[in-house]
């Protein structure tokens, strides 16, 4: 039998509701030896195959035993260029620890037995910033010059590969700050500024020029990219636009889609009002509508903006299938259980209601009941008819999902999309309809994981070199 898993240290949950500060502390150097001396060193792990960008997972944990940080650190930059960013937000259980020999669980995820490969990345990754280490730049500089549009994970990932093979890398970012979902979707109290800030300015270090506030389909056209020399062009445009219920009284005040919540809470500061000036009217009765982890991140927000502000916390998230269909990570569901969001199965949104005003006070459901599976492999939710009922809302937020930004592949005829919009891609090199322009993350296989977004990245970017 192997070890217990050392359990990794976290807030309790009645202080970090009060704050934005992060929730999982971490691995101590104690800790991760501990944790790391549990892996049996397989002839043939099963991780590295879990991971979306082949992590040598088997090598970098003994070293770890070896107490050879520095060495596990080059291990993983060898093939994942943010260790700090991934071992935070990936959900592993999907993944690597999925694949763990360790893993006893039959169910679509991992289970606690399997090593917590993550919080080891993290630790290293951790590692690696506090001590400054840098991975070595190629001295032949290629000829080549590439712009990257979107500094997301797919494009950061690009810009990273690219930059360490010499080649000149200009990111284009149309907000403010660059991140992309990293900044603006994911809160601090799991993936801190600090984190993002420091993996992005490593990037700096190498050479890539980030340039703001610059809409490419917009400000620029590819055509005005490719006639100002970059010979290479990376689409890492992201699936910025929200899906909606379409449903009566979506429309009503105090109704956002989570994209729009979410980015005036993580981009614009709101949690930090009057500091900022990006108020948002929380409301006391908070209803998210979704399964996913932006419906849990929307409601861990509302949350804490409801104990910042002095509001008696009551957040619940309405979703119509079980706990077990949920996609969004276990370790967040677990989180949001423990900080006291309620959650609402088998329940699927009818009408919202208004005040006078037209604002949102009501939301009327219906009951489900989970019928036979559907393409996904989750049993399907069938609305229970006459079996309606309400719940008092005054600020709901919109979480099922989102689609393709279509701001430069409407404005760029030649680059084919499909019929969701996104972008199609050669599946080997990842080079789309247009010669030396290629693309991936969620514009080109509709919305998934940071680590999925980077492993697309890096085909496409071997396609480019």
């Amino acid at each position: 039998m192997p070890k217990a898993p050392v359990k990794v240290k976290e807030l309790a949950a009645q202080v970090r509701v009060s704050s934005f500060n992060e929730v999982v502390c971490g691995y101590s150097q104690a800790e991760a030896l501990v944790e790391a001396s549990r892996c049996i060193q397989c002839k043939n792990p099963n991780c590295i195959s879990g991971c979306p960008v082949n992590i040598n997972i088997k090598k970098f944990i003994y070293q770890i035993t070896q107490q050879d940080y520095a060495g596990a650190y080059f291990t993983i930059r060898e093939t994942n260029n943010f260790p700090s960013i991934c071992g935070r937000v990936c959900p592993a259980e999907y993944q690597c620890r999925k694949a763990c020999v360790f893993n006893k669980s039959k169910s679509s995820y991992s289970s606690p037995e399997a090593i917590n490969i993550h919080f080891l990345e993290r630790f290293i990754g951790d590692y690696g910033l506090e001590h400054n280490l840098d991975v070595p730049q190629k001295d032949n500089l290629s000829k080549d010059k590439a712009a990257v549009v979107g500094s997301g994970p797919a494009g950061l990932c690009c810009a990273g590969e690219l930059a360490r093979n010499g080649v000149k890398v200009t990111v284009f970012e149309g907000l403010h700050s660059c991140g992309g979902v990293l900044r603006y979707g994911i809160p601090s109290f799991r993936l801190p500024r600090e984190i993002l800030d420091a993996e992005i300015n490593y990037l700096s270090k190498l050479g890539v020029e980030f340039k703001t506030n610059l809409v490419v389909g917009k400000s620029v056209s590819l055509d005005e990219l490719l006639r100002q020399g970059f010979n290479k062009i990376f689409l890492g445009l992201g699936a910025g636009v929200p899906s909606f219920l379409v449903i009566k009284g979506e429309n009503l005040c105090n109704v956002y889609s989570a994209n729009e919540f979410l980015v005036r809470v993580n981009l614009m500061s709101a949690y930090k009002f009057p500091e900022y000036q990006t108020p948002v009217n929380i409301g006391k009765n908070v209803l998210v509508v979704g399964g996913g982890n932006t419906a849990i991140d929307a409601a861990r927000c509302a949350l804490r903006l409801q104990k910042i502000q002095g509001i008696k916390p009551s957040v619940k998230i309405v979703y119509r299938r079980t706990e077990v269909e949920m996609p969004a990570r276990r370790l967040e569901i677990q989180h949001a259980q423990e900080e006291g969001i309620e959650f609402k199965f088998l329940v699927q949104p009818k009408e919202f209601m208004a005040d006078e005003r037209g604002f949102v006070r009501q939301l009327t459901c219906l009951k489900c009941q989970l019928g036979d599976a559907d393409d996904s492999g989750r049993r399907r939710s069938l609305v229970i008819e006459n079996s309606d009922f309400n719940l008092p809302c005054d600020l709901a937020i919109i979480a099922i999902g989102l689609k393709a930004n279509q701001v430069l592949t409407s404005s760029t005829k030649e680059l084919k999309t499909d019929k969701y919009k996104d972008i199609i891609v050669d599946p080997q090199n990842m080079e789309t309809s247009i010669k030396n322009v290629f693309a991936g993350g969620d514009i080109v296989g509709g919305e998934g994981t940071v680590i999925e977004a980077m492993g697309m990245a890096k085909k496409a970017t071997a396609g480019m070199r």
